[in-house]
This record gives structure tokens, C-alpha cells and sequence, in this order.
């Protein structure tokens, strides 16, 4: 078993290899730094005098009961009130058409109370930063846009889906922008903004201790994960009883259950 020593030399050597492109540390890069977020949504979305009034990472949204919940990478708000989801996704299966439709829906449910108008629904932008193309014809970005099949004119709801193309490279800004998503040294960055706060979560010492602590709760998640695993399979098997599975795993007779709920057992 690793030393706490070792174990924190471990965590440095995985904060040294980190990425905005990973969902973690772009949380970290994002958080409490709206002028960040705001360059990067000026980028991505092509609004130059776009202002940024409130940036949040790690936002839960669940407004319906029984309704399933999401936690957006960042969640902002512009000076008109439109707002922005922005997600970084590492494989295509995490970025499908029907993902973006639910992050829509969901800001929508957020967004408008009982009482309200469905006109006051402010307009929405589910952006999703993926690392391949998703769509695979070298564009940077792809707008999806709902229209009117017959008389080809747009539907004009409000909501906007942008999908950015990760390997998008060029002399433009979003080329330069992936570029930097893709760098784990801040020295090699385009971008003061996003080189200066990299610099800070990988090299000042609070930045490190901050990270460290993120990289902590990964690894808790990652253990988690890999139990919630084997529960599924014992669950399958059809061999233990869930007491059994919780005894022997460490793990809740509750969250158990849950586990076979979901999956059906």
C-alpha cells in the first residue's frame, strides 16, 4: 500500500499532466473567473461585446421530481440574460444529440417559474467542447439550429446548441483556443488569461494545494465507481443478497439497492 507521501507525488505527477480539455481541471480553471469565461464564450460564440454577469462550475440543476439531474462544467449568465452551458467532453458517446437536447431542456426548466410566460424564457447555448470532431468534416465549430423544414427559415425558440471541434487547429482564434485546451504546459498557451491561471493551479502553492484536493475527491470518485461496478456484476450473478454485496464492498445497503434499481434487477 502507497505511502501518503507517495500518493501526493502521484497526484503532483497527475496535476502536471492535466488539460482544460479535462472536465476537472477546467472546472478549476473556470471557477470564481468570469473574465475567463467570458473570453473564451466571446470565442466560441463569435459575440465580441458579449459581458459575462455570473459564472458557476460544477452547477446542479434538477428542477422536476423525478426528473434526472445534471451538473453543467460551467453555467453562465450574460448582461441580456441568455444563458450558457459549457461542457468538455472527452469521448463522442458523452456529447450525442440527445444529451445536448436534455442540457437545453433542463436550462429551460431552470430558467422559467410558475407564473411565468413562455415568451420570458431566456435564450440558450449548450456548448460542447469535444475532443475529436464529432461531426468529422474539419469545421471548428457546428451550430445546430432548430428550422421550419418547409419554408427553410429558422424556428427562432431560442436555443442554440454549438459543438466545438477539439482538434480544430489554425491561425484563428478557436484554433489557438483548442490548442491551449490541449496544452498541460501554460508556457506553450496562446492565451495570457488561460496561461495565468493554468500557471497558478499547477505551480503556486495554493493553486497546487487547490488542485490537490480536487485530485482527492477524483480519486474517492474513481474507487466509487469501480465498486459500483462489481456490485452490478455480483447483482447479476444472482448469487448474493444485497446485504452481502454491501458487506462485502464497503458499501451502503442503499446505495445497493439503488444500484439495482437502476439496473433492473
Amino acid at each position: 500500500m502507497k505511502t501518503a507521501e507517495q500518493k501526493h507525488q502521484d497526484d503532483l505527477r497527475r496535476l502536471q499532466s492535466m488539460r482544460p480539455m479535462d472536465d476537472d481541471f477546467m472546472r478549476c480553471l473556470f471557477k470564481d473567473n468570469i473574465p475567463l469565461a467570458e473570453m473564451v464564450l466571446r470565442i466560441l460564440t463569435g459575440k465580441q461585446d458579449l459581458v459575462i454577469t455570473d459564472c458557476q462550475t460544477q452547477k446542479d440543476m434538477k428542477r422536476l421530481a423525478g426528473a434526472r439531474s445534471i451538473c453543467l462544467d460551467a453555467y453562465g449568465t450574460d448582461s441580456t440574460g441568455k444563458k450558457y452551458d459549457l461542457e468538455i467532453q472527452r469521448e463522442d458517446k458523452g456529447a450525442g444529440p440527445h444529451r445536448a437536447r436534455y442540457h437545453s431542456s433542463v436550462m429551460d426548466v431552470e430558467n422559467l417559474d410558475a407564473g411565468q410566460d413562455f415568451s420570458e424564457l431566456p435564450d440558450t447555448y449548450a456548448i460542447f467542447i469535444v475532443e475529436k470532431d464529432f461531426y468529422g468534416m474539419g469545421e471548428p465549430i457546428y451550430p445546430i439550429e432548430r428550422m421550419n423544414l418547409l419554408s427553410g427559415k429558422p424556428f427562432d425558440d431560442g436555443e442554440h446548441i454549438l459543438y466545438v471541434n477539439g482538434e480544430y487547429r489554425g491561425d484563428s482564434d478557436i484554433g489557438k483556443l483548442m490548442h491551449d485546451f490541449s496544452c498541460t504546459s501554460a508556457a506553450d498557451m496562446n492565451f495570457g488569461l488561460l496561461a495565468d491561471r493554468t500557471k497558478y493551479l499547477k505551480e503556486n502553492p495554493k493553486g497546487v494545494s487547490e488542485m490537490c484536493k480536487v485530485i482527492e475527491e477524483m480519486r474517492k470518485e474513481e474507487r466509487k465507481e469501480a465498486l459500483e461496478a462489481v456490485a452490478l456484476r455480483m447483482l447479476s450473478a444472482g448469487k448474493y443478497a444485497m446485504d452481502e454485496i454491501a458487506a462485502v464492498l464497503g458499501l451502503s445497503t442503499d446505495e445497493v439497492k439503488k444500484l439495482a434499481a437502476e439496473q433492473g434487477a
